[in-house]
């Protein structure tokens, strides 16, 4: 049933139904997040639709770098650790701006190695496009060189830094061609209680220039208040996710970065080249201007461990396959 709503869109990804199936499908994946649920005082089912408005807000809970100062043992933790200066460096900015990028963090070979197993998975019918036509979702869960690449010990180590947990990745999207996707934060797709605690990294598996539609973002977007379902006119209904739900959320997220005046940036990577962002940072894919141009890439979307975790827009629960 998964397979399913990865491939086709339409009013079948509406019905909240649908996303209650198959979660009794996958019954024993969830009992994580009924635990965390229990340990939050919450007598929720894990089948049925939750959102936000569920949950009791404490922002002590929350990652250090939402709350509203800056906790300095944070910075003289960073100048004790073992990360190279330059990591150290971007790590110094990443309450700042919300993003950092790693250079040169996968090499040649590794970069021509993912592009070729990628190439493999879809041409051996494993792996296939989703609805969109342009991302290849979960693909490290059928590769372990793909999963290798996610969970290399030096990225691990960077993320559970920042949010001083232990995380895990959720999913993978690995792209050929550019998304050309509005401007959007990735907590509307991926939530946790407590807010804050998922991260992103993208590794650019080629060169990515203006005209191949690479990623842009907003510097400093991440300190913004969390867009949720409450936040806009998400419509629907107790068993319904409203027709034009992600479209309102969009435009919404629109008049916020022209209120806000916020300044555009875009990643011009080379092969091999990482950006990784906090949860509310606000993205997307910019025009693809040349298509005899690939933009070949994958991101991968990790979550802590000791949350729960969720999809706002959806309303569903999320979990982690091992």
């Amino acid at each position: 049933m998964a397979r399913l709503f990865d491939k086709y869109y339409g009013v079948l990804r509406r019905m909240k139904a649908n996303y209650v199936l198959a979660n009794l499908s996958n019954a024993s994946k969830l009992k994580i997040n009924q635990k965390e649920l229990r340990k939050q005082g919450l007598n929720h089912s894990v089948y049925l639709p939750i959102d936000s408005t569920a949950f009791y807000r404490d922002e002590s809970l929350e990652p250090w770098m939402d709350k509203p100062y800056t906790d300095h043992t944070f910075i003289d933790k960073l100048k004790a650790y073992r990360f190279s200066d330059e990591v150290k460096q971007q790590l110094s900015n990443f309450e700042k701006n919300g993003f950092m990028i790693l250079k040169s963090f996968l090499t040649k070979a590794e970069v021509d190695e993912a592009n070729a197993e990628l190439q493999r998975l879809i041409d051996e019918g494993i792996v296939d496009y989703n609805f969109t036509g342009r991302k290849v979702m979960f693909a490290f869960q059928k590769s372990e060189l793909l999963r290798s690449i996610v969970e290399k010990m030096e990225i691990i180590e960077i993320l559970q830094f920042i949010l001083e947990k232990k995380v895990k990745p959720f999913q993978t999207i690995n792209f050929i061609q550019p998304s050309e996707q509005r401007a959007h934060s990735d907590i509307i797709h991926m939530t946790t209680q407590p807010l804050g605690y998922m991260v992103a990294a993208w590794f650019a598996l080629e060169d990515i220039g203006l005209d191949q539609g690479p990623i842009f973002y907003y510097p400093g977007s991440h300190k913004l208040p969390y867009v949720l379902n409450s936040s806009y006119n998400h419509g629907g209904s107790r068993w319904m996710i409203g027709p034009e739900a992600y479209l309102n959320y969009e435009n919404y997220l629109e008049a916020i970065i022209k209120k806000e005046n916020l300044q555009k940036e875009y990643f011009t990577p080379e092969a091999g080249d990482v950006l990784i962002w906090h949860g509310n940072l606000i993205h997307g894919g910019s025009k693809w201007n040349d298509k005899k141009q690939t933009r070949k890439s994958m991101v991968c979307h990790y979550f802590t461990e000791d949350v729960v975790c969720y999809h706002e827009l959806t309303q569903r629960f999320a979990y982690i396959k091992q």
